[in-house]
């Protein structure tokens, strides 16, 4: 039950909790990014850069992860894909992303596009907060006790 990262737009607190806990409950952690990142030494966590274009680092990500794995991703659409393929999903703020709100947030995040191209809409989501960081700390440690039993 490893945990998948979309790396490229996730904030630094997150990978380091991430980092933090794959050495702390030995599980096997994978950032996948089309850039650089620094993180720190651990036989549980590791890098691919994959390279630039749409969609390339969710595709590794979908091809790489099994059904119980874990992905944290802000993307939507990769969220749908691993969630139809059998995997945990949420994102860097702590929300889950289930086979019963998916739907929803797709469509919301389709209707919120579609506003910014009729230039109706041109803010985006609220700064991360440090309650972001708990929600996502908090969350992730629920998950990681609950499959540490698997």
């Amino acid at each position: 039950m490893p945990i998948w990262v979309d790396a490229d737009a996730c904030p630094v607190p997150i990978r380091e909790i991430l980092c933090r806990a794959a050495t702390r409950w030995q599980i096997q952690t994978t950032f996948i990014a089309n850039h650089a990142i620094n993180l720190p030494p651990s036989p549980y966590i590791s890098r691919r850069q994959v390279p630039h274009g749409f969609d390339v680092a969710d595709n590794e990500i979908m091809e790489q992860m099994s059904e119980g794995d874990l992905v944290i991703t802000q993307d939507i659409p990769l969220a749908a894909e691993a969630i139809e393929k059998g995997a945990d999903v949420f994102n860097p703020r702590g929300q889950a992303f289930t086979k019963e709100n998916i739907r929803q947030r797709l469509a919301m995040r389709n209707f919120m596009e579609e506003m910014r191209s009729a230039g109706q809409v041109t803010g985006g989501p609220a700064p991360f907060s440090q309650g972001d960081r708990k929600e996502f700390a908090d969350k992730l440690d629920r998950w990681l006790q609950k499959n540490q039993k698997r």
